[in-house]
């Protein structure tokens, strides 16, 4: 399974974001949570997922603007599972304490890290690899990436933007947004193996 720890980045001499990042993830994730999104301590957020396409999307959500650094852990939760996710434990729990302590100390501000045995770092440089990408992607490339994601065609956000095809064809292209839709199958296939490894692990 995947836990999702994040830490505000600079809390001290920024406002608290974390119920307004709860909220925000509990509506994109939904159903995805297996439990809710909690606030574990100060300015911490955690959250447990069913899979790696809701473990992706929460990542990328909180790496966007740069105000998290993001750990994912892999592997096993204690179950039954309790009311939220600060009482919860198991492996998957402390290697995502690790992933964001580690998470603060890498360019991207983001780790995975697997339960002892499960080997993470091809999965990990493959999500780094994306970040670094959406890093360097402008105001303008987010505009027409937000559009495009919920399902608008290129040539509807350029009418939404109010610019032309030609001009939203190159914010398309500057911003690689064709290259992360391509991406995320393959990387959440990545994850999943990653997962599945420490599924085998605690199978008899």
């Amino acid at each position: 399974m995947f836990v999702v720890t994040a830490d505000q980045v600079d809390s001290r001499n920024r406002p608290d974001i974390a119920d307004e990042t709860i909220r925000t993830l509990t509506s994109s994730l939904r159903d995805g949570l297996m439990l809710p999104v909690d606030r574990t301590a100060g300015d911490e957020i955690q959250m447990l997922v069913k899979d790696a396409h809701h473990a992706l999307a929460a990542i990328l959500s909180l790496s966007r603007d740069g105000q998290w650094s993001v750990g994912c852990g892999v592997g096993g939760v204690s179950t039954p599972l309790p009311a939220n996710a600060r009482e919860a434990g198991g492996p998957a729990f402390v290697a995502a304490r690790a992933a964001v302590n580690d998470a603060k100390k890498r360019d991207t501000r983001f780790a995975l890290r697997g339960d002892s045995g499960i080997d993470a770092g091809d999965a990990e440089a493959l999500v780094d690899l994306l970040l670094q990408l959406r890093g360097r992607r402008s105001p303008e490339g987010w505009e027409i990436y937000d559009l495009m994601s919920t399902g608008s065609t290129q040539a509807d956000a350029a009418k939404r933007l109010g610019i032309t095809p030609q001009a939203a064809s190159k914010r398309a292209r500057a911003a690689a947004i064709r290259a992360e839709f391509a991406a995320v199958v393959p990387l959440e296939r990545v994850l999943a193996a990653t997962d599945d490894s420490a599924i085998a692990r605690e199978e008899p």
